[in-house]
């Protein structure tokens, strides 16, 4: 199955500010091309965030990747596949699922690839500034 070659937003732990593991791997086969944003609300789910996409003036703040090399984008795309857990076990809910969404770079809109979530994001408190580093530094000035 042939994956489109396209870059990846990344809005949570992906992103460089988080230097989370999975960002070591990330920035190995991915480029920073730069901070976007992507029409959509976040939810904080507790331990991670939960983009959901809205036709709205709601905008989620993240980061714009683009692949090193485009013949590494398949396995690249499918070891964060397997991270953001699109692929689910049979037990498990399949929370995320990898689609197309115009992410806008510097205004200019893009074409690429984004997580947003499948579950359930009722009762959990809304992102209001789409940043979820922001907010992270917000919460634990309380």
């Amino acid at each position: 199955m042939s994956i489109t070659v396209l870059p990846l937003f990344v809005y949570g732990s992906l992103r460089s500010g988080f230097q989370h593991p999975a960002y070591a791997y990330i920035s190995k086969y991915f480029e920073l091309a730069g901070t976007a944003k992507v029409k959509g609300q976040l939810y904080d789910m507790g331990d991670y965030p939960a983009a959901v996409p809205t036709d709205e003036e709601n905008w989620i703040i993240g980061e714009l990747y683009t692949i090193k090399q485009d013949a590494e984008f398949p396995w690249a795309i499918g070891q964060l596949d397997d991270y953001e857990g699109i692929n689910g076990e049979a037990d498990e809910p399949v929370l995320y699922a990898r689609e197309k969404a115009t992410v806008y770079l510097n205004d200019a809109a893009v074409e690429a690839w984004i997580y947003w979530y499948k579950g359930d994001v009722n009762g959990r408190p809304r992102i209001e500034c789409g940043d979820l580093l922001v907010y992270i530094q917000q919460k634990n000035k309380q």
